[in-house]
């Protein structure tokens, strides 16, 4: 087991290096950065420019500059946002936070949610209730999630319309007046205004996940092993949750590894529809605006929590199949 956790950790080595190089590559080949937005504005001089090119390193090779941000890297500093004059860390944590709001509940959620309605289907295939389930799962995965959340708000204005009672908002993360409330207020209004978001974002999700779920337990379930577990006059119950379960699982363990980025990565498009200050919103903007540094901080910040929570995912699936560690 320990060589296999060292042969796991030297392979995250090289795949940092290779991944961070490449997406820093990519970032450069967009023709223009910040400052040469900046050259259009005739208040700002050449020579300031120039001084700002020759600080931040921008006027070297690009593989000078991957090094010089690596170097700093290692110091645990991102860089510097050209677009908020502010370190780049400073800049993306509110916005991760505020994404946090969302993405850890709907987790939560959809896991509790998706896994008892996979295995439902599995054990009743083409019930009622599994056709239901089927049918819904269907059409969330062929409704994009942009296109839920505009419906949502329709719905929301619609039944505000006609009772004159809007029961949720329609967007952003705060109301009016948020500063002068006390607060357990504060975390009330920030509550409710994330019910609809969680809920958008967690019926997305439950589509794949749950189709997922009843195709691994169904195929468990009709494993040679799970007939000589009933054969023996093992219960349905042992025989679907000490047996079959377990060995479904293992497939969303391996998605393990995709939960930790998915904590910074935010709710998509939904924050956008939305208007929810998360970190979707604010990586198109700095997309828009060539902020060098905040793209590449949090693109290395998405890439680390990725390698963690992929060894975790190896360690987790060697701790549940034991073959795994002598592949």
């Amino acid at each position: 087991m320990t060589q296999y956790i060292l042969r796991r950790v030297l392979y995250l080595i090289p795949t940092f290096f290779g991944a961070t190089f490449l997406a820093f590559l990519i970032i450069q080949l967009a023709p223009g950065d910040y400052l040469t937005q900046m050259e259009l504005d005739p208040k700002v001089t050449p020579e300031t420019i120039a001084r700002l090119r020759s600080q931040f390193g921008l006027d070297q090779p690009i593989y000078i500059q991957y090094l010089l941000w690596m170097d700093n890297l290692f110091h645990l500093n991102l860089g510097y946002s050209f677009s908020y004059q502010a370190p780049v860390l400073e800049v993306i944590w509110p916005r991760v936070v505020n994404s946090m709001w969302i993405v850890i509940p709907s987790t939560f959620l959809l896991y509790l949610v998706a896994i008892p309605i996979g295995v439902y289907g599995a054990v009743r295939p083409y019930s009622f209730g599994d056709k239901v389930f089927s049918f819904l799962a269907y059409v969330g995965l062929s409704v994009p999630s942009f296109f839920l959340a505009l419906i949502a708000i329709y719905v929301i204005l619609q039944i505000k319309f006609k009772t004159g009672i809007q029961f949720f908002p329609v967007g952003g993360m705060t109301s009016s007046g948020f500063e002068q409330m006390g607060r357990l207020e504060q975390i009330k209004d920030i509550l409710w205004h994330l019910l609809v978001p969680v809920l958008l974002v967690t019926i997305h999700d439950i589509a794949g996940l749950s189709r997922l779920m009843r195709g691994q337990m169904m195929e468990v379930l009709g494993q040679d092993y799970i007939r000589t577990a009933r054969a023996k006059g093992l219960s349905d119950r042992v025989v679907i949750y000490k047996h079959a379960f377990r060995n479904a699982v293992i497939p969303f363990v391996a998605t393990i590894g995709g939960l930790l980025p998915s904590l910074i990565s935010g709710a998509g498009f939904i924050e956008v529809v939305m208007a929810w200050p998360g970190i979707t919103p604010f990586f198109l903007d700095a997309i828009a605006n060539q902020d060098l540094y905040v793209i590449a901080g949090f693109l290395t910040v998405g890439l680390v929590l990725l390698l963690v929570g992929n060894l975790i995912s190896d360690l987790l699936l060697a701790w549940v199949d034991p073959r795994i560690r002598y592949d």
